[in-house]
């Protein structure tokens, strides 16, 4: 079996204000080390084989194109913000950090990085609401190659055993998780842990319920928790749940403990590896029958960094362009089953990876989590994984979200 690679792996939680502080004393305007003129370096994520190889692959590419040299530092994505800190500190960013959109905003709004239009990048192919996944405050900060959002996988030859349809409504989602609920196998398998998966796989049933991040305590959200807590009380969810994140309930789809599961496409690597898993894929079920399924925008994007030297600047700007250009998206996207964040780019992955298709419509519909909040959205995301852990173990959801709504609003 191939290496499992988790894209939506943990994160850690840096206050802004400590950001602002680190980033502020850095003296980033400054001459900072002296560096190989010819060479280039990006701060990822990385850390799989796969995707390190592809990304090497890609790098040589447009930096033979340049005539530059491109090298990746590459670390667990839980460790990309704080190393971008610290080498903040010594005056030796990399030329480009890929930070996790999520975390964007909080080094944007430190004054870390720089306006990838000033430097000469188009957004005219890029739909708006991943141009705004890669912005902050109206200032387009960072580039993806790919985005990814959440959709419901679920097992053919279980489903159709069963003679049951793929589910599309809250109301059908809960009848067939229940039927197909037997012996050790659960009808469903979703990630409620005390993390960002938790959280990242909540917002699909909040926001097409109506809900929203800056009312935590609102009607719309408590009944999407509500629905969660009903799944429980149905059986249709193991309990563990609260314990799991998205790599774990994917382990448990493929060990045939789950009929269904909210997951990602970063999963389809690793599914694949199974011949005998006879897998779908569908849009997330809504409230209501004609509903618009809203899930969460994910992925990474590529920034650069200010280092107050502008004409590295420049060359930085033009490898940020070359690595997120139409070919290259089309490449990563088919390497990882992600959906390019070019649209011209994802017109030929629909027509390539067609069982994906409704990912793809997905995304289309997909909003970033930090396009209302910005660098708050970090204390809403730990005020919810609270939340959850309460209202799943037997607190009221009311209670729990009120808390939540208290705890996010005085930032403790």
């Amino acid at each position: 079996m191939s290496k499992r690679f988790n894209r939506r792996s943990r994160r850690a939680v840096i206050p802004l204000a400590a950001v602002s502080t680190l980033v502020a004393g850095a003296g980033l305007t400054g001459c900072g080390q002296q560096r190989d003129a010819s060479v280039y370096t990006v701060l990822n994520s990385s850390t799989d084989e796969t995707y390190h190889r592809w990304d090497a692959e890609a790098m040589a590419r447009c930096g033979e194109r340049l005539g530059v040299t491109i090298e990746q530092q590459s670390v667990p994505a839980a460790q990309v913000m704080t190393k971008a800190l610290r080498m903040a500190s010594s005056k030796s960013l990399p030329d480009i950090v890929q930070f996790d959109a999520s975390e964007m905003p909080t080094f944007a709004e430190a004054g870390g990085l720089v306006d990838l239009r000033t430097l000469g990048l188009s957004t005219a192919d890029v739909p708006q609401g991943i141009v705004n996944f890669g912005s902050y405050k109206g200032t387009y900060y960072g580039a993806a190659r790919s985005v990814n959002t959440l959709a419901l996988f679920y097992n053919k030859d279980v489903l159709d055993g069963a003679g049951l349809k793929v589910p599309s409504t809250w109301a059908e989602l809960r009848e067939t998780a229940k039927r197909l609920t037997q012996g050790k196998r659960y009808g469903l398998a979703l990630s409620a842990g005390g993390a960002e998966d938790g959280v990242f796989q909540f917002t699909p049933f909040m926001w097409s319920n109506g809900g929203d991040e800056t009312r935590l305590d609102g009607p719309r959200v408590v009944e999407a928790l509500d629905y969660w807590k009903s799944l429980l009380k149905d059986g249709s969810l193991s309990k563990s749940t609260v314990g799991w994140t998205q790599a774990d309930v994917n382990d448990q789809f493929m060990a045939g403990n789950a009929a269904m599961m909210i997951n990602g496409p970063w999963q389809v690597e690793t599914l694949n590896t199974k011949k005998s898993l006879h897998w779908g894929i569908a849009r997330i079920p809504v409230p209501q029958a004609g509903g618009k399924s809203v899930g969460p925008l994910g992925g990474a994007v590529l920034t650069v960094p200010n280092t107050g030297d502008e004409q590295r600047e420049r060359t930085a700007g033009k490898i940020v362009a070359c690595l997120s250009s139409e070919r290259e998206q089309l490449t990563y996207a088919l390497n990882s089953w992600m959906v390019p964040a070019n649209e011209k780019a994802a017109a030929v992955w629909r027509q390539r990876v067609p069982e994906l298709d409704a990912l793809a419509d997905q995304v289309a519909a997909a909003r970033s989590r930090t396009a209302k909040l910005g660098a708050g959205w970090s204390g809403v995301s730990l005020a919810l994984q609270s939340a959850f852990q309460s209202a799943l173990t037997g607190e009221s959801s009311g209670a729990a979200l009120k808390r939540a709504q208290q705890r996010a609003t005085s930032g403790n």
